[in-house]
């Protein structure tokens, strides 16, 4: 245990280095508790008088302070002569020297000081680090054993061992702490192995001074019972590094969890035994046996850590998983794979189209195999298309799609809009396809201005169809000439929309000669599989004689020494990623010296250990990038994708700097080019390349460049075809990892609106879900609170279409939004709010308060003479009427705001309440005038309905007119029309997830086909149709679909389970 004068003795030489060290600290380094702080607050403030006490929390320096010369001078003349040296029997390397003062006051040794540590990098960086904390055992017996002068001959050339040990091994010895040593393996340059290095200088340094005992036990000068004994732990985990001090004092240490734990860990092990944590055993691979000494609670670290002793250095195995590191440059061991590839392009060129989806973890090889597909089918006549999804748009519809055609016609920054255009045109013309019908809506999906043929007035989700559908036909008329290949990678990060256009590609591929081919990861769960034209290759991991081929290839045909060989064979384990990333490794160390038809050992050769991650190792090729490093770093925070126009926008370099800088990434194969000069364009190799750069920045530097990246899209926002301008969400993304929560919220917002135009829905909801999670962040006010309610209001109308009016989510929204108006929103925003519950409680199937609610919107649009909101109002008192069994009123209200509604001023209303009100008052005047027996009166309103609503830009409410066009025509028992209104509500509910309107037209199609006599398959999508309805939280026609069920129950000659059914929906009128 250390003693009091020992604590003192560090604490006095902390303070004399730093000047100050709060008390906090003190307690954390040194483990003591309140009652041993204040004994030695006293001792040093009262009794020595070396320090001051500042405001309770922080001990100041007040004693004397040796400057550094005088350290050295003080340092040169104590310094000890004597050296140790082993017996030639035992060992041939000498045991260290023991260090003077001033040798040890430096932490990290010569060799390291002034190269490795210069640089920005000194500001500080997050790595992942391995820290091995050394502490002498017994300290306090031995120094009352041996004479003061003797004790510190003994700590220093422990010291001197440890240092010998650590530099051996590239270690950086961080900070002496008394008779502790602090030391970091990947830190200031990472290896790929630097747990298992950390390992290796600790086995070392205990073989060392086991080595300086039995030297001195021979000379009599220590004895059996005060022999030095050292305890090591070593742990693995993020820091933060960097310099850290002041006047003129200062240290290069890690912050964070890390070291404490190397410390507590450290405190687990025997004398002369080393400790390791779980998470640096994973990392070392089987290079070392190892024993569990269990799961411990060490103090201060909230979880419980497995702890493993290392018992001896054995041949390592590791068996490794793979981390996508940006290059699988070869293709070896796909020989099967690759046949049966080309055996299904066999088949597309006789139009006997195919599918083929690769899948695999990461690194395996998909996106090479893919490659392979490329390069055998490169001297055909064909077109090749090549498309992949983004992890940062995962909710921006189409964006493979529109990133496709940017590639395409090479759109650059500085390019008037219009000659875009014609670029798209003669594009197009190229494949003899209707340009009236195409150019229009691909100029659309591209955020292009109006094209010589005007865009046809469809609504937001026919345009995305439309615009689907003219994709495919592009792409199926080139078939009608020549193959077409189509790669689209990377489907774990595809949106919703680019998913609903694969289903097409998939569906008619089958009678084409195009050839789909689609890459994921093992969590992506494709929906394709089973038809007879899809098939699924799952990639596994290379036999020996591949991984044998694959470093051949890599070498160019040379040969390596056969441990160099061996030790990639054993330590790959089949993995393409690791096989290509440890033989660059190999080639790039200074190991090998090329011969001229092999390679040749320059040295010992040390152990080439591959981590369980590739994290290690991406970070050791990042810092051999040198300067080219931090252009890495930067270009990481743009995307996987970039342009050299906003990299040159956002780089502090030069334009000669980053050119020079850009090529050597290239040349280093971080970043593949395309293009070249000022319209070239980059992508990292690998998205996990990519990670480890972005997550080696600081958070403050990471922010800082997402915040000038955020700036320059901005102001490129303003030019006629600058990148992304039609994607509010690439700079509410750069704002939002800036910290800049304020400025990203109405980017967000603007987001999830134009989603909303474009009728994409999931991708509206997850990006006005994203400003709402993002709002939660920043201080209530009543800013805070506007732009809360405006999100909530938005978000609202989507929810509604998409899960239906009575799901949680939509009273949860409108609930919040309700509350917020007590302190926040104007009238048109409360009645907002007010109709959305309205909804909520008509189809939940409370009809008093829906009825409440449509009476207050009717009094405060009245207040305020809005007549939009007038119109809305009586649409939802037409609505409430309805369904209380008053037709009379319903044709009252549904009148009244037909005669307020005028197309030009309020076609928009459907944007702002979900549909539109002209549309939902001529369905439910036309249901209410049948009731009234005007059914020539009831058709033609109800044709009024579906006309104007096909007119409209908004498919919630052709949903709608179309539900309740086949529900009139169901009660008037004409099942012709019935059943033709019933699957067009279907089918645009499929395509557009109108839950709700799908769950009616599924009723009515039951209901048609019972009325067409065919029973069971019109009562079994009936009692579907039931449960569907049921599942969106509804309740309003439960009871009347009961009785619905039961009525054709009867027809199909079913009474008994009819009677049956009927005193259900009796049962359900009884509780409302």
């Amino acid at each position: 245990m250390t003693t009091f004068d020992e604590i003192l003795a560090h604490v006095v030489d902390l303070l004399r280095r730093q000047g100050r060290v709060s008390y906090g600290a003190l307690k954390r380094r040194f483990d003591l508790d309140d009652e041993y702080l204040q004994d030695l607050k006293t001792e040093l403030i009262e009794a020595q008088r070396l320090a001051l006490d500042e405001g309770g929390r922080i001990l100041v320096w007040a004693g004397s302070r040796k400057t550094e010369s005088e350290n050295r001078r003080i340092g040169e003349s104590e310094q000890s002569s004597v050296e140790f040296q082993a017996s030639s029997s035992e060992s041939s390397q000498p045991v260290a020297a023991i260090p003077s003062d001033s040798e040890l006051r430096t932490p990290n040794s010569p060799r390291l000081s002034a190269d490795r540590l210069a640089g920005d990098r000194l500001a500080g960086e997050r790595r992942q680090l391995t820290v091995m904390f050394c502490d002498l055992v017994g300290s306090t017996a031995l120094s009352t054993q041996l004479d003061p002068e003797e004790l510190r001959t003994v700590v220093r050339t422990y010291q001197a061992i440890c240092a010998e040990a650590v530099e051996r091994y590239d270690g950086y010895i961080a900070q002496y702490l008394g008779d502790g040593v602090l030391v970091y393996f990947g830190y200031p340059m990472a290896h790929e192995d630097d747990a298992e290095r950390a390992v290796r200088a600790g086995l070392e340094l205990l073989r060392s001074l086991q080595q300086y005992n039995r030297h001195q036990q021979a000379l009599g000068g220590l004895s059996a019972g005060n022999m030095p004994q050292v305890r090591i732990g070593i742990h693995t985990g993020l820091v933060v590094v960097g310099e850290i001090g002041g006047g003129g004092k200062y240290e290069h240490l890690a912050l964070g969890e890390t070291p404490n734990v190397a410390a507590r860990v450290q405190g687990m092990a025997p004398p002369d035994t080393i400790v390791i944590s779980a998470s640096t055993y994973r990392r070392m691979g089987n290079a070392f046996a190892c024993r569990s000494l269990g799961v411990h609670a060490l103090k201060g670290i909230p979880q419980p850590l497995e702890i493993l002793r290392v018992e001896a250095e054995q041949i390592a195995d590791p068996s490794l998983q793979e981390k996508e590191s940006g290059r699988v440059a070869l293709l070896v061991g796909r020989t099967e794979e690759s046949e049966f590839l080309r055996r299904r392009w066999a088949r597309v060129k006789e139009r006997q189209g195919q599918v083929v989806l690769i899948s695999g973890e990461p690194g395996i090889g998909k996106s090479r195999l893919a490659r392979e597909v490329c390069r055998h089918v490169a001297e055909e006549d064909l077109l090749q298309l090549e498309l992949r999804c983004s992890p940062y748009h995962q909710h921006s519809a189409l964006y493979p799609v529109i990133e496709f055609f940017r590639r395409m016609l090479q759109i650059q920054p500085e390019e008037a809009a219009d000659a875009t255009v014609k670029k798209l045109e003669r594009a197009l013309s190229h494949s003899h396809i209707d340009l009236e019908q195409t150019l229009p809506l691909l100029a659309s999906l591209l955020s292009l201005p109006p094209t010589r043929f005007p865009l046809p007035a469809l609504t937001p989700q026919k345009q995305k169809e439309k615009t689907a559908q003219a994709i495919l036909a592009w792409v199926l008329r080139i078939t009608a000439r020549r193959p077409v290949l189509l790669v689209w990678e990377d489907l774990h990060w595809a949106d919703p929309s680019t998913l609903a256009l694969l289903d097409l590609f998939v569906e008619q591929a089958a009678t084409t000669s195009v050839f789909v081919v689609l890459t994921f990861r093992p969590e992506f769960g494709p929906s394709w599989t089973g038809r007879s034209h899809v098939t699924s290759l799952m990639l596994s991991r290379l036999g020996r004689a591949h991984v044998e081929a694959m470093v051949a290839q890599m070498i160019g045909g040379k040969t390596l020494p056969p441990e160099v060989q061996q030790q990639i064979l054993a330590k790959t384990d089949g993995v393409p990623l690791f096989v290509e990333e440890l033989t660059t490794m190999v080639l790039e160390s200074g190991l090998l010296r090329e011969e001229e038809d092999h390679y040749k050992l320059s040295g010992p050769l040390p152990p080439l250990a591959i981590p369980e991650t590739l994290h290690d190792s991406l970070v050791a090729r990042l810092d051999r990038l040198g300067a080219a490093r931090e252009v890495a770093q930067l270009a990481a925070t743009l995307g996987r994708e970039f342009s050299y126009e906003l990299m040159k926008a956002v780089s502090p370099l030069t334009e000669e700097q980053l050119h020079h800088a850009l090529a050597q990434l290239v040349e280093a194969e971080v970043l593949y080019p395309r293009g070249i000069g000022g319209h070239a364009s980059y992508s990292f190799k690998h998205a996990l390349i990519q990670e480890a750069a972005y997550q080696s920045l600081l958070k403050s530097r990471r922010q800082s460049y997402h915040q000038q990246i955020a700036r320059v899209l901005e102001a490129q926002g303003g030019k006629s075809a600058a990148p992304h301008p039609d994607q509010p969400e690439l700079i509410a993304h750069h704002y939002t990892e800036a910290g800049l929560i304020a400025q990203a919220l109405p980017y967000w917002q603007q987001a999830g609106q134009a989603a909303l135009r474009r009728s994409a829905n999931q991708e509206a909801i997850g990006h006005l879900a994203k400003a709402l999670a993002l709002l939660e962040t920043l201080p209530e006010t009543e800013d805070r609170g506007q732009m809360e309610l405006a999100l909530r209001i938005t978000v609202g109308v989507p929810l509604m279409t998409t899960k239906g009016y009575a799901a949680p989510d939509v009273e949860q929204t409108f609930a919040r939004a309700r509350a917020l108006c007590q302190t926040v929103g104007d009238a048109p925003r409360r009645f907002s709010v007010l109709s959305g519950l309205f909804a909520f409680y008509l189809v939940k199937g409370d009809l008093v308060t829906a009825r409440d609610l449509a009476e207050q919107c009717l009094r405060l649009a009245e207040d305020v003479r809005d007549v939009a909101l007038l119109i809305e109002a009586h649409r939802m008192l037409c609505n409430i009427f309805h369904f209380m069994g008053e037709p009379t009123a319903v044709v009252r209200h549904a009148d009244s705001a037909l005669a307020l509604y005028d197309r030009h001023q309020h076609r928009t209303l459907a944007f702002l309440f979900g549909q539109d009100p002209a549309v939902v008052c001529h369905s439910f005047a036309a249901m209410n005038l049948r009731v009234l027996g005007y059914s020539a009166q009831a058709i033609e309103r109800n044709q009024a309905a579906v006309n104007y609503a096909r007119e409209l830009a908004h498919a919630n409410s052709l949903g709608l007119a179309l539900a309740f066009a086949s529900t009139l025509y169901g009660f008037m028992r004409n099942w012709t029309e019935t059943l033709a209104f019933a699957e067009e509500a279907i089918a645009l509910a499929h395509e557009q997830r109108l839950v709700f309107w799908g769950t009616i037209g599924a009723l009515n199609r039951g209901r048609a086909l019972v009325g067409l006599g065919r029973y069971d398959e019109g009562l079994a999508l009936l009692q579907e149709g039931i449960t569907a309805y049921g599942a969106t939280g509804a309740d309003l026609a439960s009871a009347g679909n009961l009785c619905v069920l039961a009525e054709n129950y009867g027809n199909a000659g079913r009474a008994a389970e009819g009677l049956r059914l009927i005193a259900e929906s009796l049962a359900l009128v009884e509780m409302y």
